[in-house]
């Protein structure tokens, strides 16, 4: 993209953008060209979060451009970023120092939890090439009822203060006698993970049965302590929010049929909580747990790991998922998510734990947990 005059580029960005950005040819079965496309005055530009690209401004233009070979099946998100700056957009405006790609449709709302002072909404563009799996459980469907949603507060010793949760019932079924779901991260697993949306399609396809479901809130400034795996979240889940829902919901009471969840930090507590209070629960679904915890700067990290092997087995179903792409050191140089992922899976397989575990192609990011998720209930709570 040399030499090219003002008129050349107007061209090309007015049939780019009616198109859609960014621009993907196929290569082959397994791999497309992604071209990453902007307009506009800044030091470095690059497409960054789920991937990272790197763009270069065509000389005597303001015309930018990155691109990478991936693999038809990404599903992932990102956004534009410049001059090294490193957040999420705050709003989709497609301005700022980090905005979506205005000339991408597809685009993911993180909303604020109105409960958390500290959440904020952000938003990003969602990438997915033609080869991405198929997510069947995720939207609304024609005929299926929507189970109700009841907003409560658990107070919370061992927390140090009350937990917003909300409450999600079956359609057309009482409480009484159904087993539990428990789901770290609660409102972003609700409106991003779409966890309500994924029960109502499973339960009324009959692959699940009929599942109470608590989404845990967590707070912006206490969420990292507060789900570490450690001895205050056991005593919440298995001490406060089940004793909670076994009085007040007559739900929960068989342990064989009751699972808790999480994601990334929610992912390392769940499966933590999962073998501590085995007594508690029957299954376990851990989504690029992370299992790296402690840091370097902390501890000796993959302690949870290292615990697998010195505790008798326990009768709990796991299902582990990570992307391919999460790669990246964690905290303080800390081992990736993939190898500890993998770490922690061969850890329970020695141990003779039941373990579904998946790599997807993508990275650390809600797009991929919420079609998975489906997959990790049919692992571990499918009749």
């Amino acid at each position: 993209m040399s030499d090219l005059s003002p008129a050349h580029v107007a061209d090309f960005w007015a049939a780019a953008t009616e198109r859609g950005t960014p621009l993907v040819e196929p290569c082959d079965e397994e791999s497309a060209l992604v071209t990453f496309l902007w307009r506009g005055e800044a030091a470095t530009t690059r497409a960054w979060w789920g991937v990272d690209v790197p763009m270069s401004r065509a000389p005597g233009t303001d015309l930018w451009h990155g691109t990478q070979r991936m693999p038809s099946a990404l599903r992932t998100v990102y956004c534009l970023a410049h001059d090294g700056a490193e957040q999420a957009p705050a709003d989709d405006s497609g301005a700022g120092h980090t905005h979506i790609d205005a000339g991408n449709p597809a685009r993911l709302l993180f909303p604020a939890d109105p409960a958390d002072p500290g959440d904020h909404d952000c938003w990003l563009s969602v990438l997915e090439l033609p080869g991405a799996p198929p997510e069947p459980w995720t939207r609304p469907r024609p005929g299926v009822p929507a189970g109700t949603l009841t907003e409560v507060t658990i107070p919370s010793a061992a927390l140090g203060g009350p937990r917003p949760v909300t409450v999600y019932r079956p359609a057309g079924t009482p409480a009484e006698g159904l087993p539990v779901l428990v789901v770290f991260d609660g409102y972003i697993a609700r409106r991003v993970l779409r966890v309500p949306t994924v029960l109502d399609n499973l339960i009324a396809a009959g692959a699940i049965p009929p599942t109470m479901a608590l989404l845990v809130s967590s707070f912006e400034a206490s969420r990292e302590r507060d789900l570490r795996p450690t001895r205050p979240i056991h005593t919440f889940v298995a001490d406060e929010l089940i004793p909670w829902a076994r009085a007040t919901l007559g739900a929960g009471r068989d342990r064989r049929g009751n699972v808790i969840a999480g994601v990334s930090r929610g992912g390392l507590a769940a499966a933590y909580v999962g073998m501590c209070a085995h007594e508690t629960f029957g299954g376990v679904i851990a989504q690029s747990g992370s299992f790296w915890w402690p840091s370097p700067r902390e501890g000796s990290p993959g302690w949870l790991i290292r615990q697998v092997a010195k505790h008798p087995r326990v009768d709990v179903r796991f299902y582990l998922d990570v992307g391919n792409r999460e790669t990246m050191p964690g905290p303080d140089g800390a081992p990736d998510q993939l190898t500890v992922v993998r770490r922690m899976r061969d850890a329970l397989v020695r141990r003779g734990y039941e373990v579904t575990y998946t790599e997807y192609v993508g990275g650390h990011d809600y797009v991929n947990w919420r079609r998975t998720f489906a997959d990790g209930l049919l692992a571990v709570a499918a009749p």
